[in-house]
């Protein structure tokens, strides 16, 4: 219908052709063609077959050939979303020290508007303290046992010192950098569950755990007899909430904290110490509770997911850090005592998504791109300063409910004209 509109070469034509008349899958392209061309062809035949002509999602600055390799399948080109900093943000952390813009890609209007707010009042009242607790990223496959006096076997088995020594020497043979630093057992009938647990330094590690963890699969078939049914049995958990990651910890667990001074919360949220108490405790408290929720949080997905996306993360770890944990205390003092937990934060500084250009840009604004020269600090750094911006959504969102300014917010910033 388009093709006319487009300068192809006799082979570009022919293979074009080939994958119009289905003699070519979509996803064999590039057993003919180089990535670029790969990509240009795939779009016009999806342009035949919806009969349309596309205007924008062509036009991008990545990386075909590295993007096809590590990031994508069937590429046909690229989806923008709008790029905004909030800050300065003053972080007081252990591997993040200093005041940071915080890139965040989003298409909801008034969310940088938000954390740049929140960023202000933490800054102005002297950053956010904040500090990561656990740092282990999890795979957990599960085996089949004849019966539960085996699985009882099994299960001592796993525990045994000796046992983990093995498993840590076969895991670690896959990796550079991950370690192996506890097996869990958990037993459901005769359906065993190993709750493997590694530090994967600065990587998110998902891929790098689950090669070793395969593994120590192979390791225990060998030596206990135990039928591995899958290798990953949902005890993970990956990308679900899940009360074993809000207890135990998944990824990064990280804790950010600030006392605001009543005069601030007056000058900047235009609100009192003790109105955003009384909507913390009925909204992230209270409310969470009686709904069932797994986060007790005002909007810290809305942080996490903008953030994720402008840095390469796995977007679709969202579901694990939206699990956190707003409390707001008042003190002697009449300041607001906030603070934000974040029990289940993968984030990785290499790896996945992190190497696309314009991710990088923005890991390069916060100074983490790539590998600490201490492995493993760069992403513990991300963590500390993605659980401070968290914070500061956190603050904004509940001192403008307590003013009673959400509303007139989005109405100004997130709609538009109708």
């Amino acid at each position: 219908m388009f093709l006319q509109d487009y300068e192809l070469s006799e082979e570009e034509k022919v293979l074009l052709q080939k994958v119009l008349d289905g003699d070519v899958a979509l996803r064999k392209i590039e057993e003919f063609a180089d990535p670029v061309t790969s990509v240009k062809l795939r779009r016009l035949a999806i342009q035949e077959f919806v009969k349309l002509e596309f205007e924008n999602i062509q036009n991008f600055s990545l990386d075909v050939e590295a993007a096809s390799k590590k990031n994508i399948e069937n590429m046909i080109g690229a989806v923008q979303i709008p790029l905004g900093v909030a800050g300065l943000l003053k972080v007081n952390g252990e591997y993040a020290n200093s005041e940071y813009y915080i890139p965040l890609a989003t298409t909801e209007g008034a969310l940088v508007a938000s954390v740049n707010r929140g960023c202000s009042v933490i800054t102005k009242s002297g950053g956010a303290n904040v500090r990561v607790f656990e740092d282990e990223m999890t795979r957990a496959p599960v085996f089949k046992l004849e019966s539960v006096s085996r699985a009882k076997e099994f299960y001592e088995w796993v525990k045994c010192p000796e046992i983990f020594e093995k498993m840590k020497v076969v895991a670690e043979k896959t990796t550079r950098f991950g370690k192996l630093l506890s097996v869990k057992p958990f037993v459901t009938g005769t359906d065993v569950h190993l709750r493997f647990s590694y530090d994967t330094k600065d990587a998110m590690g998902m891929n790098m755990v689950t090669i070793a963890t395969d593994a120590v699969m192979h390791l225990i078939e060998d030596e206990f007899g135990a039928h591995p049914i899958t290798l990953s049995g949902n005890m993970c958990t990956d990308k679900k909430p899940a009360s074993i990651s809000t207890i135990l910890g998944r990824g990064k667990t990280v804790v950010a904290e600030v006392t605001i001074p009543k005069e601030i919360i007056k000058e900047t949220l235009k609100c009192t110490p003790e109105s955003m108490f009384e909507v913390n405790y009925s909204k992230n408290l209270l409310g969470s509770a009686r709904a069932g929720a797994l986060g007790f949080n005002a909007h810290a997905a809305n942080i996490i997911a903008a953030i994720y996306l402008a840095c390469g993360q796995d977007a679709a770890h969202v579901v694990e850090g939206s699990t956190a944990i707003t409390s707001m205390e008042l003190t002697k003092y009449e300041e607001i005592h906030c603070s934000v937990t974040l029990p289940a934060l993968p984030v990785g500084t290499v790896g996945g998504g992190t190497g696309l250009g314009t991710q990088r840009d923005c890991l390069n604004i916060l100074d983490v791109a790539g590998a600490g020269d201490v492995p493993g600090t760069n992403s513990k750094k991300f963590a500390e300063i993605v659980a401070s911006a968290v914070l500061a959504g956190e603050v904004n969102l509940i001192g403008a409910q307590a003013a009673g300014h959400l509303a007139r917010a989005h109405a100004q910033l997130g709609r538009g004209k109708f």
